[in-house]
């Protein structure tokens, strides 16, 4: 386990979930009017469900392979969900009707569920005090494959709207390859825990994963982040347009610049900050350098100036990997499929309910009556969101952290 291709065949699988969302988002406007026709609102709506389906089988999914993964082994849930990623991109690439595309975001939901695998492997090869630190590669990753994706995808959509799908059926095929040839099996008959249904379906799993000591305060945290977090993609567009007079071009450059930021910090400074401050630490300074950001982002009306602030906030990526390390800890080794499979449903329903709220904030206070015009509101709402979430962190006392902190 000392070998390092494991680690890499992880960190690529996540690098290629995030590039597989962002390939295909630059050509599903014009894909849906093609399979549907309409005209962009309509297209719209319909991306809108597509995309929440899609975030209804990660909730669905996830707690379920990950229990599966602590049952029959990380090796063949994260192989088998590839090859049928690569297939669905396919099917996806061929249909004809929004009927076959509802059903290819239903199966790549469920495939994108592995991520919860991904990261219980993760944690099977890691030691106790480097978890944290592996947990901050694969954030990395996922940073890499969101500036990628939307990158190759707006290049590939050159070559018709089918193109990015195929592209992302290669790579999902290719890693599989590369996975079937290195990756050895974590899951011995030492960690290896009977299958429950009553711990595979969502609801079963948080009960069982909030009875750890200290752990339920950080899954109300979780998911509280979640919705703050995901201000960021629910208005980030509509933000730089109308604050700044940001086009298309623009908003990308500016998410680009993020996802870049985001991945130096979580992939290079993320081992010297623990190393330095510790896991604890990490978490609330994390959690304060996003308030400060979202305070300034609330209120900024000079679009370099809000270029500057994403690069600060990205310093408040650290308080992810740490927070899932001190996490992780608390979790016996033969439940950690089953602990990331809760994070993962968690993060599913934030996702569900934040570009609702977020959205709505956000015509609140821009729309012709207003009470007043603030379009950074929805900023300022995460702000104190990510207030909360330092309150809940503190009246949380995991084991692992209690000890840690002696």
């Amino acid at each position: 386990m000392t070998s390092r291709l494991p680690v890499i065949f992880i960190c690529i699988t996540i690098v290629i979930d995030a590039m597989g969302i962002g390939l295909i988002l630059p050509v599903m406007p014009d894909l849906i009017r093609e399979v549907q026709g309409g005209d962009l609102g309509q297209a719209a709506v319909w991306g809108g469900v597509l995309a929440t389906i899609f975030a209804v089988m990660q909730f669905i999914f996830g707690p379920l392979l990950g229990n599966l993964s602590d049952r029959f082994g990380r090796r063949p849930v994260l192989l088998t969900s590839l090859v049928v990623m690569a297939l669905d991109y396919v099917v996806m690439a061929v249909a004809g009707t929004i009927w076959l595309l509802l059903f290819g975001r239903l199966v790549g939901g469920i495939t994108a569920a592995t991520q919860s695998t991904a990261m219980a492997y993760m944690a099977d090869i890691s030691k106790p005090e480097e978890k944290s630190a592996n947990f901050g590669l694969i954030g990395a990753s996922f940073g890499i494959g969101f500036v990628l994706g939307p990158l190759i995808g707006g290049a590939l959509a050159e070559f018709g709207t089918r193109a990015p799908f195929y592209a992302a059926a290669v790579l999902a095929m290719a890693n599989f390859g590369f996975g079937y040839f290195i990756l050895p099996e974590t899951v011995t008959d030492r960690i290896r825990r009977p299958f429950s249904w009553k711990r595979a379906n969502p609801l079963g799993a948080f009960k069982h994963v909030g009875a750890l000591p200290g752990l339920r305060p950080l899954l109300l945290l979780i998911f509280v982040y979640g919705i703050a977090f995901f201000v960021y993609p629910a208005i980030w567009a509509y933000y730089g347009q109308e604050r700044f007079g940001w086009g298309p071009g623009m908003v990308g450059v500016s998410l680009g610049i993020y996802g870049v930021a985001i991945a130096v910090v979580q992939g290079v400074l993320m081992r010297p900050i623990l190393r330095l401050i510790g896991e604890r630490r990490a978490v609330i300074y994390g959690l304060g350098f996003e308030v400060l950001a979202f305070v300034l982002l609330g209120f900024v009306t000079v679009g370099w100036l809000a270029l500057a602030f994403t690069i600060f906030a990205a310093l408040g990526a650290v308080a992810g990997p740490a927070l899932q390390g001190i996490m992780s800890q608390t979790a016996d080794d033969n439940q950690q499929g089953e602990l990331q499979g809760t994070l993962a449903a968690i993060n599913s329903v934030a996702v569900i309910f934040a570009p609702l709220i977020m959205t709505q904030t956000f015509y609140y206070f821009t729309h012709d009556s207003a009470p007043f015009y603030l379009p950074g509101a929805p900023f300022l709402l995460s702000a104190i969101l990510t207030v909360l979430c330092i309150g809940l962190f503190l009246m949380a006392r995991p084991e692992s952290d209690e000890a840690a902190s002696d």
